[in-house]
């Protein structure tokens, strides 16, 4: 692996734990964040040892979002054509939304691990996840409305399915802060934990569970849930009988069959 500026990866068994490391700025995600996001999820999708990943952010905060002076610098690339200023933050734009596509488009089950502030773009990430966990004591908000913009990177696109289209309302037009009690009551995470530490503890915990399972199993059903969201259940079911018509070949059914049977664990191999 990768030394990182933005992150520290560890590889934990079958589990990598990837941790924003900016807790001095607030784990505020700055450009070497955003180029450096995609290539540990490449690392991820290329790496059969990692079955599974959990997000997390060091300190006390998980994360304030993006680092204005990134957004200060895009602003300093302006000229006098709007034409031109339009292409290139557009451009930057759908380069932000790259960084965040890797993590929503990883075939490995994504844990987040929620702590302190999570807001604005770490909405937009933690969005992406396929779990989210909480601290008692986060904090979320939806906070690009309050710098007079629409979030772009993620979720307002990803939130509806998660926490349904009134809430997700409320949230991006009026930018509150709400805690971690009422994000689990919406949807939005999980399960809420005493504190940071058992908060890693808890999330690691499920990870390695995930991980214990036929990692083929496991990437069959990611692709599956994630294929719903945009088709038909009849879509779905066509696919998951040309996906399983393959699938189901593999030796993980055998040996999940037998340890059931043996009333053994199963080792499966990556």
């Amino acid at each position: 692996m990768s030394e990182y500026q933005a992150f520290v990866v560890e590889l934990n068994g079958n589990v990598a734990h990837v941790q924003i490391n900016r807790p001095e700025k607030i784990n505020a995600m700055n450009a070497a964040f955003w180029s450096e996001i995609i290539e540990i999820f490449q690392w991820v999708e290329d790496t059969d040892a990692v079955r599974a990943v959990v997000l997390s952010g060091n300190g006390k905060h998980f994360s304030s979002g993006i680092d204005l002076m990134l957004l200060a610098s895009v602003a300093n690339e302006f000229g006098k054509d709007v034409g031109r200023n339009a292409r290139l933050l557009r451009r930057k734009i759908l380069e932000l939304q790259a960084s965040f596509n890797a993590v929503d488009n990883c075939r490995k089950p994504v844990l987040a691990a929620i702590q302190g502030y999570c807001i604005g773009g770490a909405i937009d990430l933690i969005s992406a996840c396929d779990m989210r966990y909480a601290a008692e004591g986060a904090q979320f908000s939806i906070k690009e409305i309050d710098i007079g913009m629409a979030a772009d990177v993620g979720t307002l696109q990803r939130l509806p399915r998660i926490i349904g289209d009134g809430m997700l309302r409320e949230l991006a037009y009026t930018g509150r802060q709400f805690g971690a009690e009422e994000a689990r009551s919406i949807g939005l995470v999980n399960r809420v934990y005493a504190d940071q530490d058992s908060l890693l503890a808890g999330v690691m915990e499920i990870a390695h569970e995930i991980a214990a399972k036929s990692p083929i199993a496991v990437t069959g059903t990611k692709a599956m849930i994630s294929y719903m969201r945009d088709h038909t259940v009849n879509d779905g079911l066509e696919y998951v009988a040309t996906w399983n018509s393959a699938m189901l070949q593999s030796n993980d059914l055998r040996v999940a069959i037998a340890a059931h049977m043996s009333k053994q664990k199963p080792e499966f191999v990556d």
